[in-house]
């Protein structure tokens, strides 16, 4: 019976690591965790879609305070563009037309590729082992 409650604790140790690492995506893990590069990373990941406003603060998991402070500037600066409107929500995508966002958009497929040939290395190394019993 401990040996079963020591294999849950530990199960549940794991999950709750794999899920705190999956919440940081790569590009906030070289950039930090903040709120514009939490909202840069989540209209990247989604950048061929718009967003109403509320879904860009929900998904990006920013506080509507901190959204609300930071969203004017990435207008100011054209790093968003406003695609339409439905009912009172207006919706906005990532303007892959400026040049800044194209730098970016390059920057974090470089992240990714850097951090998937770690991982795939890092798996090529480690040699599975089969369990008999």
């Amino acid at each position: 019976m401990v040996f079963i409650m020591e294999m849950f604790k530990y199960l549940l140790l794991l999950l709750l690591t794999m899920e705190e690492a999956l919440e940081k995506s790569a590009f906030m893990e070289y950039l930090g965790d903040y709120p514009l590069i939490r909202v840069l990373d989540f209209l990247i990941l989604g950048r061929d879609m718009d967003y109403s406003l509320t879904e860009i603060a929900k998904n990006a998991g920013v506080g509507w305070t901190a959204f609300s402070e930071l969203w004017p500037r990435l207008i100011q600066k054209e790093i968003v563009t406003f695609t339409r409107k439905i009912g009172n929500a207006q919706l906005y995508r990532l303007n892959q037309k400026n040049p800044w966002v194209k730098e970016l958009i390059k920057m974090d497929n470089v992240i990714t590729q850097i951090e998937t040939e770690k991982i795939l290395g890092a798996a090529k190394k480690t040699p599975l082992r089969a369990t008999v019993k």
